[in-house]
């Protein structure tokens, strides 16, 4: 098996979200592709198999299990395919637990097309006030992630999470969202119940996050900033029942892991 190491949602080496990208002939054992993903310590691990013309079957495992989308890994993939792979190909298709998810590549990067995340307006609990050292002033839940909204960019820079209490609140992760003046919208994610105490760049989170922010700012067409330590940035658009968002990505590492 082929893997890639690849940097996602950044224009530089070292930026971004890091993802393993392993080109496969037929899909592990899922026991397998777990154990290379605690192996490879990544966020997450794409397996890829070719099933046609522009179109793969796809998988993610974190170090704490698979997962039903993740947006790094899918644009890390794209990249592959398209620099490394298949070259003549523009628009992959991919067959997911999510469904088919389709990825475009053009000038300005990786264009992924994702369904959106759904929400709603909760109570503020004290598991969640807790697990955001007080921020939190809205919270919004339907399965999936948590969100909530904090009042500053600044206050969410400056957060310091407690992993023990954030592992208390429901959904699989927490992603804390706040306005911008250098762009239209900042976020943190964290899910440290898959192993993962902060995501570098979560593209399935900008899946609750387009909607939200479109909804707030009466724009469909917005820039968006992750600013954890690495930090990246994304284009993102909503469209009718669909999330469109892109990014650039830059390879990190290739190599070869033996079948086993």
């Amino acid at each position: 098996m082929k893997q890639f190491i690849a940097d996602a949602f950044t224009e530089r080496l070292f930026g971004g979200n890091p993802a393993a990208v392993l080109i496969c002939r037929d899909m592990p054992p899922a026991g397998l592709m777990q154990s290379i993903a605690i192996e490879n310590n990544y966020s997450e691990t794409a397996f890829v198999v070719k099933t046609g013309p522009g179109r793969y079957n796809l998988k993610w495992f974190t170090p704490g299990g698979e997962v039903e989308l993740c947006g790094h890994a899918t644009l890390a993939t794209a990249f592959v395919l398209h620099s490394f792979i298949d070259p003549d190909t523009r628009e992959m298709h991919f067959d997911t637990l999510s469904g088919e998810l389709i990825v475009t590549a053009g000038e300005d990067g990786y264009t992924m097309d994702f369904p959106i995340g759904k929400y709603k307006r909760i109570p503020l609990t004290e598991s969640i006030v807790n697990a955001t050292g007080g921020l939190a002033r809205e919270a919004y839940f339907d399965g999936g992630d948590m969100m909530v909204l904090v009042s500053s960019e600044s206050d969410l820079r400056n957060f310091v999470p407690d992993y023990d209490a954030l592992k208390k609140v429901e959904g699989r992760g927490l992603i804390m969202t706040a306005s911008s003046d250098n762009c239209d919208f900042v976020s943190r994610c964290f899910y440290p119940k898959l192993d993962v105490p902060e995501d570098p760049v979560t593209g399935s989170a900008h899946t609750f996050l387009t909607p939200f922010w479109a909804e707030r700012l009466g724009k469909k067409e917005m820039i968006a900033k992750q600013i954890s330590r690495r930090g990246g940035t994304l284009k993102v658009s909503l469209g009718d029942n669909r999330v469109y968002i892109t990014g650039q990505a830059v390879i990190y590492m290739q190599g070869e892991i033996p079948d086993f």
